[in-house]
Order: C-alpha cells, then sequence, then structure tokens
C-alpha cells in the first residue's frame, strides 16, 4: 500500500510553523506470528479503513519528531529525516503486523516565507563567496595561466621532440616495412616463378608422356604394319622366290650330277689315256735314261764343260717352261710411281737367275766369265 503522510502548520524546535508531506510504502508482513498480528488488528476493515489507520499512526510519529528539528535540519538533510522517521515509527506499525518498506519526504513548506527568506541570505552568502571565489578564480586564474604558459610551452618542446622522435620512428618503421614488404614481395614472386616453373615442368612431363604413349602407338602401328609388309613380302616375293631357288637347286643338282657323271666319264677316258701315255712315256723314258746314262757317261769324261754345256742346252727349255704361262697373258702392266724402277726388276730378275740355276743344277753360273757378263749388264 501507498500511503502520503500530512503534517500542516507543525511547529519545529524553533518555533516556525510548517507543512511535510511524505510518501510511504507498506506491505503485511508474511510471518506466521506478525500475520497473526495483522489479522486481529485489521480482520473485518476495508482496505481504506486499513490504510487510515496506518496513516494516522505514522502522521503522528512525523508530527512528533518534527517538533525535535529546526527547520535547517529538516530542510538540508531530508534522507535523516526520513531515516528518523521510519527507525520511530517501525516498531509501532510492526506491532500491527505491518512493515514499513520505504520513507521519503515529498515536501517541506511554510507560510511565512522563512524558508525563502533562508534560501535568499544563503543565496546572498552564495554570491558573496561566488564573486570572492572569482576575483580568487581570475588572480588564480593568472597565475596558472602563466604557469600553463610556461608548461605548455615545455610541453609543446616535449611534445615537438616527441613528434620529430615519432615522426624518426615512423619512417624508420616504414622502411623497415617497406623493405620486409619488398622482401615479402620478392619471396612471393620467386615462389610464384618457382612454382610455375614446377606446373611447367608438370605439364611438360604429361606431355612428354603423352608424346610417349603417342609414340608407342606408333611403333605399334609401324610395327604391325612391318608384319603386314613382311607377310605380303612373303606372300608376294619369298614364297615365289624360294619356289624359284628351289627350282634352281634341282636344276643345279641336276646339272651337277650330269657334270659328276660326264667328270668320271672323262676322268675314266683320261685314266685310259694316261695309262696308254704311261706305257708310251715310260718306254721314252727307257730310251731317255739310256741316253742320259750315255751322256753321264761322255760328261764324266769332259768334266766341268760338259756340265755347263748340258745347263746351257737346259737354259731354253727352262725359260720355255717359264715362259709358257706368259704366252697365254695378253697384258702385263707393271704398277710403279718410278719410271726407272722397271729396269731395276729386270735387274734383279737376271741377278737371280744364277741362284736359281745353281739350286736346280749345282752348277754356279756366276763363276763363268761369259755368264757373268750376261746377268750382271753393269759389270
Amino acid at each position: 500500500m501507498t500511503l502520503q503522510p500530512k503534517c500542516e502548520d507543525v511547529e519545529t524546535a524553533e518555533g516556525v510553523a510548517i507543512t511535510v508531506t511524505g510518501v510511504a510504502q507498506v506491505k503485511v508482513m508474511n510471518d506466521k506470528e506478525l500475520l497473526g498480528y495483522a489479522c486481529e488488528q485489521f480482520l473485518g476493515k476495508t482496505v481504506v479503513e486499513i490504510k487510515s489507520v496506518i496513516l494516522q499512526t505514522l502522521e503522528g510519529h512525523l508530527r512528533s519528531i518534527l517538533g525535535t528539528l529546526t527547520v535547517e535540519q529538516i530542510y538540508q538533510d531530508r534522507d535523516q529525516f526520513a531515516k528518523l522517521v521510519r527507525e520511530v515509527a517501525a516498531p509501532d506499525v510492526g506491532r500491527m503486523g505491518i512493515e514499513i518498506l520505504s520513507f521519503t519526504i515529498k515536501d517541506v513548506y511554510d507560510k511565512v516565507e522563512y524558508l525563502s527568506s533562508l534560501g535568499k541570505s544563503q543565496t546572498a552568502a552564495v554570491q558573496r563567496d561566488a564573486d570572492i571565489g572569482v576575483a580568487e578564480a581570475e588572480r588564480d586564474a593568472g597565475i596558472r595561466e602563466a604557469d600553463c604558459k610556461k608548461e605548455m610551452m615545455d610541453v609543446k618542446f616535449q611534445a615537438d621532440t616527441k613528434m620529430a622522435n615519432s615522426k624518426r620512428e615512423l619512417e624508420m618503421q616504414k622502411a623497415a616495412f617497406s623493405q620486409e614488404v619488398n622482401t615479402k614481395k620478392a619471396e612471393a614472386q620467386l615462389a610464384y616463378e618457382l612454382q610455375a616453373a614446377k606446373e611447367q615442368q608438370k605439364i611438360r612431363l604429361e606431355e612428354i608422356e603423352i608424346e610417349v604413349v603417342q609414340r608407342k602407338k606408333q611403333i605399334s602401328i609401324e610395327e604391325k604394319e612391318i608384319v603386314r609388309t613382311d607377310k605380303e613380302l612373303i606372300a608376294t616375293v619369298k614364297r615365289p622366290a624360294e619356289a624359284e631357288a628351289y627350282k634352281m637347286q634341282q636344276l643345279a643338282e641336276a646339272n651337277k650330277m650330269k657334270k659328276v657323271l660326264i667328270a668320271q666319264a672323262e676322268a675314266e677316258k683320261i685314266k685310259r689315256i694316261g695309262e696308254a701315255e704311261a706305257g708310251s712315256i715310260e718306254a721314252v723314258g727307257k730310251a731317255e735314261a739310256e741316253k742320259m746314262r750315255l751322256k753321264a757317261e761322255s760328261y764324266q769324261q769332259y768334266g766341268e764343260a760338259a756340265k755347263i754345256a748340258l745347263v746351257l742346252e737346259a737354259l731354253p727349255k727352262i725359260a720355255g717352261k717359264v715362259a709358257a704361262p706368259l704366252a697365254r697373258t695378253n697384258e702385263i702392266v707393271i704398277l710403279s710411281g718410278d719410271g726407272g724402277r722397271i729396269t731395276g726388276e729386270v735387274n734383279r730378275l737376271l741377278a737371280e737367275l744364277p741362284v736359281s740355276v745353281n739350286a736346280l743344277t749345282g752348277v754356279d753360273l756366276s763363276k763363268i766369265p761369259l755368264l757373268q757378263k750376261m746377268t750382271n749388264p753393269q759389270a
């Protein structure tokens, strides 16, 4: 419940009549025993009657307290005055099962303008103190202004110094930041180029793999084409060539067999002729042997001169036998870078002739004066 206790024209301790209006918030207590007190006091009464009982109790305590205080105490310290009212009235209303939640002073006024006069004197005193305060403030302000200007200059100098230092540090930080940013940009650019190179390398590897696959397919196609070509060559060339070769082989074997038979017949013919010639040669040989024996006996009688004569007689036959192959030669070409080498070759052959005769007959032609001139034209 909200109550508004009001005491009109109550004399204070100084005899000044004032009117005070307050506002109180009260409620019925919840405690079982105190709730029983409230039931005893107010059971059967209306809310208006309950408010009236409580309001009269509060106003009675308010009047009694106003008579003990001065106007200044009541006006200047309303909170203390309201607290005092709560403390004094609380026990009485508590015995009725009512609790005072709050009590405040709403208004204080009088009919004799005591409070306004008090306010005027207070206002004058305040004005006086204000003027004095203004003068002192202006004086202090001048002093303080000078001090402030000095401090301002000091602060300004310090601020300029700090600003210069800050500016220098800022420039240094900017330079450091720029260097760091440029370094990061360079690293990023390098990383980008490196990554791009890696990606390009990957792309190139993939292209190489694609080329390898294509090349393998091309090789496979070429191998199949080679196999097809081989089969075509086998069908169109090799098989006919093998058939022709087999035909030629059979013809060659037939010719070979024919030649073998002819050769066997020719051999048999030669054998028969040889046997006949052998008999004839044997007879001729015996005659020649007898002739040679007789010549040998004759040569034994003539000695060295007979041997030389025999050798000279045999030389034309030897020369004929040696020159027999040359008779079937159409042309002889001697390759030499030196035009005089041909003569040297002829001389060498003539120089080797006595050695050959000596090896065949045992006769040393180099000891015969006439033959020395023949075999050694330069002598």
